[in-house]
């Protein structure tokens, strides 16, 4: 039985839904407030380039959909279908580093068999990640980073490594090019300066989940996770408001306990009168990343790799070397465009062929700008990938650039266009927005956030969402977190 207090959700992406899906199953009458005319957030699919072909407005791949405690609980995997291929993601090289790519394998062995000199150096690195993935998990997806961690082994085992790969002793271990082109290639992911130890952290993680359960295609497009949260909040008497922009806090009188899936900066501008200063002036030092730029492409086929082998994985990392990779992050936070930047490409159309019609391939890609940059960099993402496709720009069919500022305005919690909702640092995962235990509950009475601006950080795993959720049934309710299995849909 839940309580008549009602319960709104400010905002639908993956964080706010799940949110939403923790209060309904526990009996809180809860309403979410949508600003967009449609719900997802960073998990929207639709025709973004040319009619009839469905690209991922954000997400595209998800690799802590499969392995993390929310949609675990959820039994995502019986709602939604999955592609899961047996490479998780490709690193292509060239010249002096050769001309083959480096793949990850959800096998390690088989990765490891592929890297030549590095192989085995590469295997030790992953192999105690492996032993340890549950507790690794839990660690650096657990919630609150300052909580002691439940496997103490697992955090050893984690922090050696960030350590490792996050500092200049990142090629100790390693010999030829293309392990640590792999190694950084994912760390990359987090936008920043390499080495440190927050971007190593992150690749930590999601590299160790590569040779886990993998890097998953949703079938469908990321909106079928979406829509399977909004079909379990209405199934539990939950409502959904589209077009329902929230501008200060006085709108949500009707309701008493309000969450937030907004940015640090969104739920200052909307309920900072409500908020003690102390915890203002915290929200205010709260930083923002660097930006992406994104460019969607259709094609008239496949990407032409000059190793074929790259077109068995869903995400294609096109930096280059190891050494290539850093100097391109390291030129993005100097406020620099770098000519060969990192490309980050997901070609999910042989993982989901049905998703659009025959011989139409919709490519996803982005690259890293400078905070707020509103620069058309399309031309030099299109070199970067000829490079290791040559070919590519013959197939090319319709092309759509979204800037950093694009990005922006096209949801406001990616604030200079940083899709993370705040900086990827070592502070600021353990002080995201705030140094607190409770991270999610605010000083002001019934007022939550949920987004990626608390812990665990970035990424499509609504965790931040369960967490703050569970918190406020804790505090406003006095109830225990709900079973979410889909038996109980």
């Amino acid at each position: 039985m839940g309580s008549e207090r009602g319960a709104v959700v400010v905002g639908s992406g993956p964080n706010g839904l799940a949110a939403a899906v923790t209060l309904a199953r526990a009996g809180v009458p809860v309403t979410v407030l949508e600003a967009a005319d449609s719900i997802g957030g960073g998990t929207r699919t639709v025709e973004l380039v040319s009619p009839g072909v469905l690209h991922d407005v954000c997400s595209a791949i998800h690799p802590m959909a499969l392995a993390t405690g929310f949609f675990g609980a959820f039994e995502l995997t019986r709602r939604v279908s999955f592609a899961v291929p047996e490479a998780s993601y490709a690193n292509p090289l060239d010249g002096a580093a050769g001309t083959r790519a480096a793949i990850a394998y959800r096998d390690l062995e088989r990765t490891a068999d592929e890297l030549g000199r590095d192989g085995a150096a590469y295997a030790r690195l992953y192999r105690p990640l492996l032993r340890h993935l549950p507790g690794i998990v839990d660690f650096a997806l657990g919630g609150s980073m300052l909580r002691w961690p439940r496997d103490l082994s697992a955090a050893l085992v984690t922090a050696l490594r960030t350590a490792e790969q996050g500092t200049p002793a990142w090629n100790l271990r390693f010999r030829e090019a293309a392990a640590p082109a792999l190694v950084s290639g994912v760390a990359a992911h987090s936008i920043g300066r390499m080495p440190n130890l927050a971007t190593a952290a992150v690749g930590t993680v999601l590299g160790a989940l590569g040779h886990a359960s993998g890097w998953p295609v949703p079938i469908g497009g990321s909106r079928a996770i979406s829509d399977a949260l909004a079909a379990d909040l209405i199934a539990h008497g939950g409502r959904i408001e589209t077009d329902r922009r929230v501008t200060e806090l006085g709108e949500l009188d009707a309701f008493d306990v309000k969450l937030f899936d907004t940015s640090a900066q969104g739920l200052l501008r909307i309920a900072g009168r409500a908020l003690p200063a102390a915890y203002r002036r915290g929200l205010e030092r709260f930083r923002f990343g660097d930006g992406a730029s994104k460019v969607d492409f259709v094609l008239d086929g496949p990407v032409p790799w000059r190793d074929p082998r790259v077109a068995a994985a869903p995400t294609v990392h096109l930096g280059g070397t190891r050494a290539e990779t850093a100097a391109a992050e390291r030129a993005v936070s100097r406020g620099r465009y770098p000519e060969r930047p990192y490309v980050l490409l997901a070609q999910p159309t042989s993982f989901d062929p049905d998703r659009n019609a025959p011989g139409v391939n919709a490519v996803w890609s982005y690259t890293h700008v400078p905070r707020g940059s509103d620069r058309d960099v399309s031309a030099t993402v299109i070199a970067q990938i000829e490079r290791f496709a040559p070919g590519f720009r013959d197939r090319i069919v319709a092309t759509r650039v979204t800037t950093a500022a694009q990005l922006a305005a096209y949801n406001p919690n990616y604030v200079g266009g940083d899709f993370s909702a705040g900086a990827v640092t070592m502070r600021q995962l353990l002080a995201r927005p705030v140094f607190a235990r409770d991270p999610w509950r605010t000083p002001a009475p019934g007022v939550y956030l949920c987004s990626s601006a608390t812990p665990p950080g970035p990424g499509v795993h609504g965790l931040a969402g369960w967490y703050a959720a569970r918190s406020a049934l804790r505090h406003e309710y006095g109830l225990p977190a709900p079973e979410l299995g889909a038996a109980g849909a």
